[in-house]
């Protein structure tokens, strides 16, 4: 895979900028998408041995944006073969007590900002029967309490790359659905609370979780070796598992899971 092309959005932190990292150290010519352009330049600059890094400043949830970034890496690079959809953010409330506003910022990033990147990178992609992922969640296997809009959004994402896969079944494209469970990054004290203001601090202990780099390294080798799905963790795939077996006992730990955490919404 030396010398191909890789788009990452939301590449400023978390396991977007892990994966920047992790494709340049293979050889790629690494295309960075993130609102935080001065996180995008700390990073070229750390980085400067490298002159195939191209930082654009992105939010994802503007489609006019996502083909700007697609024209800005075609211009630069003349091909596209790998699509990260990583950007995303996160919630935590009771939809009983949520402003809607919530769910339409979680669908604008996560579900239409994945929509919008792969609408412009798509042709380019086919070209070279290269790569789209969606870096999901377990949220989006099974509805978590406190997270509906952050579970629902990670299922519509689910939904539209099953089916562009099958769309695509004789063009060779290859569509992989990454589904990490906690990793450390800052998407927890990024998510929105009921009102829509940010949280601003984590409800778990980051130490505890799966560092981001190994995250981003799962990721190459499922691109490398084209796989179509990817659940990371033991306790994330026996869930996922058990969900189609046992739903309700499932849904049981699933909510005393989420009730334990610290300040936790759920009573």
């Amino acid at each position: 895979m030396d010398k191909k092309v890789v788009i990452v959005t939301g590449a400023s932190s978390g396991i977007g900028l892990a994966c920047a990292r992790e494709f340049c150290n293979h050889g790629f010519n690494v295309v960075m998408a993130a609102r935080s352009m001065d996180k995008l330049q700390a990073f070229k600059e750390e980085m400067a041995h490298n002159s195939n890094i191209l930082a654009v400043k992105v939010d994802v949830s503007k489609e006019e944006d996502c083909k700007h970034l697609v024209e800005e890496t075609v211009k630069q690079f003349g091909r596209i073969d790998i699509l990260i959809n990583n950007a995303g953010i996160s919630m935590r409330a009771l939809f009983k007590d949520l402003d809607l506003k919530v769910l339409h910022s979680l669908m604008d990033t996560n579900f239409w900002g994945t929509v919008h990147c792969t609408k412009y990178a798509l042709p380019y992609i086919l070209e070279s029967k290269g790569s789209i992922v969606g870096v999901s969640s377990i949220a989006g296997f099974m509805g978590l309490p406190g997270r509906t809009g952050y579970s629902a959004s990670k299922f519509a994402m689910h939904g539209f790359l099953e089916t562009i896969r099958v769309e695509h079944l004789k063009q060779n494209l290859h569509v992989l659905i990454v589904a990490p469970g906690f990793t450390s990054s800052n998407i927890r004290k990024t998510a929105l609370s009921a009102d829509g203001s940010i949280q601003g601090e984590t409800p778990r202990d980051e130490s505890k979780m799966m560092p981001a780099e190994k995250v981003a390294k799962i990721i190459y080798k499922g691109i490398e070796r084209r796989k179509r799905q990817i659940i990371l963790t033991i306790k994330g795939k026996l869930g996922v598992f058990l969900k189609r077996i046992i739903p309700a006992i499932i849904d049981y730990f699933d909510y005393r899971e989420m009730k334990n955490e610290p300040n936790s919404p759920l009573v």
